[in-house]
């Protein structure tokens, strides 16, 4: 990734020279980017210099202080809004007030660093500036449908999150006035539900983090043979301390080892998530069933369990984003309603198809198969 172009404008020499020692080496990370953004600083004294330097080149970001030989820092802002140059502007000024401060956020300035200012206090500034550069360029490149899908997506995850954030809020407020009386045991169930609550958050945020992976592209996926039966193997494990409070057995029908070209990350969200929900859907004392096998020139991987199963006129909707089939008996089960989409659009990679089995209070099949 190219480094982002700063110009520094400040006639103070020290200034100058202490904003580069500040931002040499400084590197700031965003999720889901293999490259940090790293920064090329260009320092000039005036305004002058400034607007023939971003008349005659590309920009990215704009230390501008106000009080400068010749035309002042406001006035370098002022040509930057007329001419509509896209280039992001963060004032930083000895002579701070209130008259200054709404001009420049009236000509556009991203914000307002007064003089003097620590190094994290720079810092923590270009991070900022950086992260709304990041966000822009995300919204530029994105068509009409992309933003509507993604005020849609990020509607209903606020909507997600609302809800078991207010409840914690609630629990924490009850507890913080004692309204129960002093006795901590008075509080247990409310801890107990503030857990549930969280790690539902959690789950949800991973959950984001995959698909979002997924959507993206930009994670590098590492195509390479992998042992599918140890992934299996592995995703037993992982579930193993739910199916033990539920009483629920799982059982592997698997070869010792079982090589196929894919990515293991893909691999392991793709079976861990059916195992999971296997577990989560079936009822006390129940068995689930997962068999990984050849097949031809690909592989197979069912999941089969003896849970409370699902209305055929519920299984298309299975697939969907945030889609959680919601009745009597899965009112209390927690989850985000993006485990299967995640499944589908990762088989979808693989160009594979999955084949949903169930009937209620029966128990559900699930077929993944995929060819090389």
């Amino acid at each position: 990734m190219e480094p982002l172009k700063v110009l520094v404008v400040d006639d103070e020499p020290g200034i100058r020279s202490g904003i580069e020692r500040v931002l040499r080496g400084f590197s700031v990370s965003f999720p889901f980017l293999d490259t940090d953004f790293t920064y090329e600083l260009i320092p000039v004294e005036t305004g002058e210099e400034a607007v023939g330097i971003i008349d005659n080149q590309k920009i990215d970001i704009i230390l501008l202080d106000n009080k400068l030989p010749g035309i002042q820092g406001i006035e370098v802002l002022e040509y930057i809004n007329k001419n509509q140059i896209d280039v992001e502007v963060m004032m930083i000024t000895s002579y701070a007030n209130l008259d200054l401060a709404v001009r420049a956020t009236n000509q556009g300035a991203f914000n307002f660093v007064p003089k003097p200012f620590t190094p994290q206090e720079l810092r923590t500034a270009i991070e900022a500036i950086t992260k709304h550069l990041y966000l822009k360029g995300i919204g530029k490149n994105m068509n009409k449908t992309e933003k509507q899908n993604r005020f849609q997506f990020l509607s209903v995850l606020s909507h997600e999150l609302k809800s078991p954030i207010n409840a914690v809020e609630g629990y924490l407020n009850i507890m913080n006035d004692k309204q129960m009386g002093e006795d901590l045991n008075s509080y247990m169930t409310m801890v107990e539900r503030s857990l549930i609550r969280i790690k539902g958050m959690r789950n949800l945020i991973m959950d984001m983090l995959d698909i979002t992976r997924l959507e993206s592209g930009i994670k590098r996926r590492e195509i390479r043979p992998i042992d599918l039966a140890e992934i299996a193997k592995i995703s037993k494990d992982t579930v193993g301390p739910l199916a033990i409070q539920k009483n629920i057995k799982i059982h592997l029908d698997l070869p010792d080892e079982l090589f196929f070209k894919a990515d293991y990350n893909e691999m392991e969200i793709v079976i861990n998530n059916l195992l999971s929900n296997a577990v989560k859907y079936n009822k006390e004392n129940g068995e689930v069933f997962l068999t990984v096998s050849k097949v031809n020139s690909g592989i197979k991987i069912v999941v089969e369990d003896t849970g409370i199963g699902i209305d055929k006129n519920d299984i298309p909707k299975l697939f969907g984003e945030f889609e959680r089939i919601k009745n009597e008996k899965t009112r209390e089960i927690s989850g985000t309603g993006l485990g299967l989409n995640i499944v589908k659009k990762i088989i979808d990679m693989y160009r594979g198809s999955v084949h949903v089995e169930s009937e209620p209070d029966q128990g559900t099949k699930f077929t993944v198969t995929i060819n090389s």
